[in-house]
């Protein structure tokens, strides 16, 4: 994996136990079933930057530290636990506008460039601590 400051994810694959030895069919089996439950898991989990948005975060100045990202992923699943689609996340003077079900933060704005500034198309705001 890079090392992409923008990624965001805990990754697990949610077994535990002993390791059990698979034989023929059954291994190639469920080697499948963990490949596919991992995508899931990381499609689920991450958090990302459209091409926009990066543009926006680099011209503005704007640097999210790994920590930063995660408290933002986790407002991501609070408003997606609510039936969010499209949310206004505002954290510390940085607004993001956040395409929900994909994950993927669509453009960011600094507090300088949010004054006056009207928020259109959202269907929810979370305000990250």
């Amino acid at each position: 994996m890079s090392s992409n400051p923008m990624l965001v994810g805990h990754l697990s694959t949610g077994r535990t136990g002993p390791i059990q030895a698979h034989r023929g069919a059954e291994r190639s089996r469920s080697q499948n079933e963990d490949s596919i439950s991992f995508r899931e898991v990381l499609n689920q989990q991450q958090l990302k930057f459209s091409h926009h948005a990066e543009q926006r975060l680099q011209q503005r100045g704007i640097q999210l530290q790994p920590d930063q990202l995660t408290r933002i992923a986790n407002a991501v699943d609070q408003a997606a636990a609510k039936g969010a689609k499209d949310s206004l996340v505002l954290f510390r003077d940085i607004a993001m506008i956040v395409s929900v079900p994909n994950r993927t933060v669509v453009t960011a704005l600094d507090g300088q460039s949010m004054k006056e500034h009207i928020f259109t198309q959202i269907d929810s705001a979370v305000v990250v601590s």
